[in-house]
């Protein structure tokens, strides 16, 4: 769980037993591949922000599914753009760099059934600066659109794009009207596989057909 790699309690105090501190960071130091999932709420949202940053820094491949997505964007705000205070809105609404934000035609106030649901077409839009296709287009067979489905209120803020996009943090897929993230990566000349999708790839994943970006952290973790 996210919240066991983070050294402070709910309450912000220091964590009295390191006993579950240090078992999760050695499993993630020992793990070959890391996934962060979805989820809702900021319980454990710093310890997945720590997990992203740990697999970035360390080459150690990552998938980040939705939240986990998000956390990815965060992190690498905080950390290379130095955006210290970046946040989701869904966590702190008042932050100087909402880098997430609540959808724009969700509900805030209804909650059942108002997320942004089903099956929608993601483009690949951008390649790497050495021209290379990008590691999640290639995991799809170079296809230029793919249908997933998604579960989600918030999104990367369109704002904000560009400036963390240019720094590094590539968006290679987007909706299709461009404006909305869907795909973030590393190039391969800096990480070995540090991928995160807004959507669900799990919904359409099947025992011998896995969904491209699991095949992927596979792939990565297994070295190949």
């Amino acid at each position: 769980e996210g919240t066991d790699l983070e050294s402070t309690d709910e309450n912000g105090e220091e964590k009295t037993d390191k006993a579950g501190f240090d078992a999760a960071w050695e499993a993630i130091r020992a793990a070959d591949g890391v996934i962060v999932p979805g989820g809702f709420g900021n319980r454990g949202f710093e310890g997945k922000m720590l997990a992203a940053n740990y697999c970035r820094t360390s080459g150690k491949p990552y998938l980040g599914v939705c939240l986990g997505f998000q956390a990815m964007v965060v992190e690498y705000s905080r950390n290379v753009l130095n955006w210290k205070d970046a946040n989701s809105a869904e966590f702190d609404e008042k932050c100087d760099h909402p880098v997430v934000i609540f959808m724009p035609e969700i509900d805030k106030d209804n909650m059942g059934g108002t997320m942004r649901l089903g099956a929608r077409d993601t483009k690949f839009t951008h390649q790497h600066e050495d021209g290379s296709m990008s590691t999640a287009q290639i995991l799809y067979g170079g296809a230029d659109t793919v249908s997933e489905r998604h579960r989600h209120r918030y999104e990367v803020n369109p704002d904000r794009v560009d400036e963390i996009h240019g720094s590094g943090l590539k968006f290679v897929g987007r909706d299709t009207t461009g404006t909305r993230m869907e795909v973030a990566e590393l190039p391969r000349s800096e990480h070995p596989y540090y991928v995160g999708c807004q959507y669900h790839p799990e919904f359409q994943s099947r025992p011998l057909k896995p969904s491209p970006p699991f095949h992927g952290l596979i792939l990565a973790a297994t070295g190949l």
